[in-house]
C-alpha cells in the first residue's frame, strides 16, 4: 500500500505547472515513438491537469509542504497512468498504436506499486491520504485497461474497472457504505489480479478463449471481493440518526419541540409526518473511509 508522505523536512511536493510538465514530456516521447494524434494529446493533457488539480488540494487540505520519495515513485505511477490514458484513447480513437507501448508503461506502473510501498514502511511515512492516492492510481489504471480490451472482449469487461466507481456512486446514497473495513490481504490480491490479469490479456499473448477465461474470472473475483466487504459494511452499519437535511426540514422547524418532547410523527401536520419519520429512522452517516477492492 502505498502513502503519501507529509513531513515538512522531505523533497518539496511539485507544484501543479511541474507534475503537467512532466506529463507532456512523457506524451511528447510518445508522440515521437508512435504519434498520439489530438485525441492522445487531449486524454493526456486533461489526465495531467486534472492529477495537479486533485493532488494540490489534497496537499492544501492536510497542510503540508512536501512529498516524500514513497510518494513521489507513487506520483511517477501517476504520470506512467496518465501515458497509458493518451496512448488507450488513440487507439480508440483508430490510431495504430503498438499495443507494446501499453502494456511496457501499464506494467511499469504495476510494478512500482509494490515500490513505493516499501519505501514508505521502511522510511515511517505512511498515511491514509497516501494510500487513497496510492488506490485511485490503482483504480484508474484498471479502468483505462478496461476500455481499451472492451473493444476485443467485449463491453462486459468494463464492469472491471467501473465497479469501484460505481461503489463509489453508492456510497452517497448509502453512507454506510463509507465505514472502514478491516484489512484484508484477499482484498489486496484480487486487486493485484486485476491489474496482472488486464496487462496480460493487453499483450495479447495468449489465445483469445484464455484471454476471454481469465478476464471473467477477473470479474467474478472482484465481484467477490465487492460482495463479500459490502455484506460486512452492511452487518456493522452504524445505527442512529440520518445527519442530511430533508428539504422540507426548514418551514417545519417549529415542530422539532414536539418531537423532542416524544410526540408522534403522525401527530404533526400531513406535509411535516414524512420528513419527521425518515428523520426518526434514518441511519448515522459516517466518515469516508477505505473502500472494497482497494489495494
Amino acid at each position: 500500500m502505498a502513502v503519501l508522505d507529509w513531513r515538512g523536512t522531505q523533497a518539496p511536493a511539485r507544484r501543479p505547472v511541474a507534475v503537467v510538465g512532466v506529463q507532456v514530456g512523457l506524451l511528447a516521447v510518445l508522440e515521437i515513438c508512435v504519434g498520439l494524434g489530438p485525441v492522445g494529446w487531449a486524454a493526456g493533457i486533461g489526465y495531467a491537469a486534472v492529477l495537479s488539480a486533485v493532488l494540490t488540494r489534497a496537499l492544501s487540505r492536510s497542510g503540508a509542504r512536501s512529498l516524500g520519495p514513497a510518494n513521489q515513485v507513487t506520483l511517477a505511477r501517476a504520470e506512467l497512468v496518465g501515458g497509458v490514458t493518451a496512448l488507450v484513447a488513440a487507439a480508440l480513437a483508430g490510431r495504430p498504436v503498438p499495443v507494446a507501448f501499453i502494456v511496457a508503461l501499464a506494467a511499469a506502473a504495476l510494478v512500482l506499486d509494490a515500490v513505493d510501498g516499501q519505501v514508505a514502511r521502511r522510511t515511517g511515512t505512511v498515511s491514509a491520504l497516501g494510500a487513497r492516492f496510492d488506490m485511485e492510481v490503482d483504480a484508474f489504471l484498471i479502468l483505462v485497461l478496461s476500455f481499451f480490451m472492451a473493444g476485443s472482449a467485449g463491453p462486459w469487461v468494463l464492469a472491471i474497472g467501473a465497479m469501484r466507481y460505481v461503489f463509489v456512486a453508492a456510497a452517497w446514497a448509502g453512507p454506510w457504505l463509507r465505514a472502514p473495513l478491516p484489512p484484508s490481504l484477499a482484498r489486496k490480491a484480487v486487486a493485484v489480479v486485476q491489474g496482472v490479469v488486464l496487462v496480460v490479456a493487453a499483450a495479447g499473448v495468449l489465445p483469445r478463449p484464455v484471454t476471454i477465461g481469465l478476464l471473467g474470472l477477473a470479474l467474478a473475483t472482484l465481484s467477490w471481493s465487492f460482495g463479500r466487504d459490502t455484506g460486512w459494511l452492511w452487518r456493522h452499519r452504524p445505527a442512529g440518526i440520518e445527519y442530511r437535511t430533508p428539504a422540507r426540514l426548514p418551514a417545519a422547524l417549529p415542530a422539532l419541540p414536539a418531537l423532542r418532547a416524544g410526540a408522534s410523527p403522525a401527530s404533526l401536520p400531513a406535509g411535516d409526518r414524512s420528513w419527521a419519520g425518515g428523520l426518526l429512522q434514518g441511519r448515522q452517516e459516517t466518515a469516508p473511509a477505505g473502500m472494497p477492492g482497494a489495494a
